[in-house]
């Protein structure tokens, strides 16, 4: 399961449109565009008979994705705990479907998605609900790729009102326990919500919720040490990828020791460069999955 830790969303009118946002605790934010005058189509039904219905809506647009792991969870799974919250919040739901029940490919590519990498729609396995409250909109679009989970956030607020009221996601289910689970039940996870400059090894400054995790386990349980293990897509020759792998799971290694003090005889770092792909490198979503660091778990 994942968890929601606060996704708050503070939408402040006027000039100098400002937004407060924290994140949902190991997820990573792919894009974020916010049109001040914009018009988007509110799909409200399914496709059908070659239509798909729609409400054209005006106003302050806001787009926004996100990549998290979703284990072995459901699009149910993840677009439920949202669900719950917006209509605890005053939204009322005008539409929601599945996949097929939707329309399956031709609802797929008759709604807006933002463009991949920054959002991946499976096109058997997706869940799309929309809403209001007041003249406030909503779209919430959600697919997965094995291992990671993907969300889309559309919402349209009138220019000229006053600020809308805050679009608050608290905490629903747990993201360690996730983490966790896939751990012990697999014998590795991705930690996917590391991030490094393109073509570098510098990780960033952090804080990732899932170093915490790993550091927290490792504390709990001493009979047991880490692998970390570097992948990248198949851009390049294999010496160079090794390379550049080899010294971001080095990277993740240190932050282990140095911020969360982790014996460093616990702790090993290697890269494979693209000879683990978790899927095809043929599209750019593909690429990105395939870049990644791994805890590989070793039980003595």
């Amino acid at each position: 399961m994942i968890r929601f830790a606060s996704l708050i969303l503070l939408m402040l009118a006027g000039q100098g449109v400002a937004q407060d946002l924290t994140l949902p605790s190991g997820a990573r934010q792919l894009s974020e565009r916010v049109s001040p005058l914009d018009s988007y189509d509110l799909p409200t039904g399914p496709f059908a008979d070659g239509t798909l219905p729609t409400r054209q809506v005006e106003g302050r647009v806001e787009r926004i994705t996100w990549r998290l792991q979703s284990g072995s969870s459901t699009t149910l799974q993840l677009l439920a705990p949202l669900r719950d919250q917006i209509i605890a919040q005053g939204y009322e739901v005008m539409f929601e479907c599945e996949a097929t029940k939707c329309g399956g490919f031709d609802f797929r590519f008759d709604t807006e998605v933002v463009p991949t990498p920054d959002m991946y729609v499976a096109i058997q396995d997706y869940r799309f609900l929309s809403a209001s409250r007041g003249d406030d909109v909503l779209s919430l679009l959600v697919s997965r790729n094995p291992p990671s989970g993907y969300i889309q956030l559309i919402r349209v607020s009138p220019v000229d009102a006053e600020a809308p009221p805050p679009l608050v996601i608290e905490e629903t289910v747990s993201q360690s326990g996730g983490l966790l689970t896939a751990l012990t039940q697999n014998g590795h996870v991705i930690l996917d919500d590391l991030h490094f400059r393109t073509g570098e090894i510098t990780l960033g400054e952090g804080p990732f919720a899932s170093l915490e995790v790993i550091a927290g386990y490792l504390a709990d349980n001493p009979g047991v040490r880490m692998a970390l293990v570097g992948h990248t897509d198949d851009t390049g020759a294999l010496d160079a990828n090794i390379s550049v792998s080899t010294g971001r799971a080095q990277a993740v290694r240190v932050r282990l020791i140095e911020a969360h003090g982790v014996a460093a005889d616990r702790l090993e770092a290697r890269g494979i460069g693209y000879l683990a792909p978790l899927t095809s490198n043929a599209t750019p979503e593909g690429r990105d999955l395939n870049r990644r660091v791994e805890a590989v778990l070793l039980v003595n």
